[in-house]
């Protein structure tokens, strides 16, 4: 069977990729980082039940906290506060971890070259997310050049990004159609328990849901 490496964070964008690629018919090998954010603990827990519902059983945990080291974010840093209300802001947000698509992708890289995997999924979003410079198409097209170059001749990696040009309404459109659980993925960036609803993640995946339509199964404080 073919194979799929899917990097699975535990939100929502990462967890509809992981349901694409089983629905696409490949045997899915997934991958999450732990590297000290603050919902770590939360992010895992949903990795976790979401590789269940999928009857995923190759799964790698590991352990980035060298880029807590590197800090430069307030997702890692707690001295930084979360941006509230603040999601039509032309800056990138304090919430973007510098270079932190890069440095999974080079590992993802080296695990579906060992796992002889087809293609890499990635749930990065373009079209409606907070400016994040290594969620770009452009982007990822380069680290697709630099994996295949670095890795053996006969092995080629394919990135793939279903959803990098559609809205957050349009992915949890999809999501439903798929018959995702939602309701096991997170996506805010301050608080483990209810979800703050006004940092930028939680305000995109709360505008998602109101314009598709439908309820979030999360709670929100």
């Amino acid at each position: 069977m073919k194979k799929a490496l899917c990097i699975i964070s535990g939100g929502m964008d990462s967890t509809l990729c992981a349901y694409l690629a089983k629905n696409e018919g490949y045997e899915v090998i997934a991958l999450h980082f732990d590297y000290n954010q603050r919902t770590m603990n939360k992010e895992r827990e949903c990795f976790n039940k979401i590789c269940k519902e999928l009857n995923i059983t190759a799964k790698y945990i590991l352990d980035v906290s060298f880029i807590a080291n590197i800090g430069g974010n307030s997702l890692t840093d707690l001295s930084l506060e979360i941006p509230k209300n603040k999601l039509h802001e032309k800056e990138i947000p304090n919430t973007y971890v510098p270079f932190r698509n890069g440095i999974f992708l080079s590992i993802a890289g080296a695990i579906a070259e060992k796992e002889k995997c087809e293609c890499i999924f990635i749930g990065v979003v373009e079209e409606d997310s907070s400016g994040y410079p290594d969620c770009t198409q452009d982007f990822i097209q380069k680290a697709n050049d630099f994996i295949n170059e670095g890795t053996s001749k006969n092995c080629k990696i394919q990135i793939k990004t279903p959803l990098v040009h559609l809205n957050k309404s349009q992915i949890v459109s999809l999501a439903i159609k798929e018959k995702v659980a939602l309701k096991y993925t997170w996506s805010c960036y301050e608080n483990e328990e209810k979800a703050c609803g006004k940092c930028d993640s939680c305000l995109l995946r709360l505008r998602g849901f109101k314009e598709a339509g439908y309820k979030d199964e999360i709670t929100y404080m």
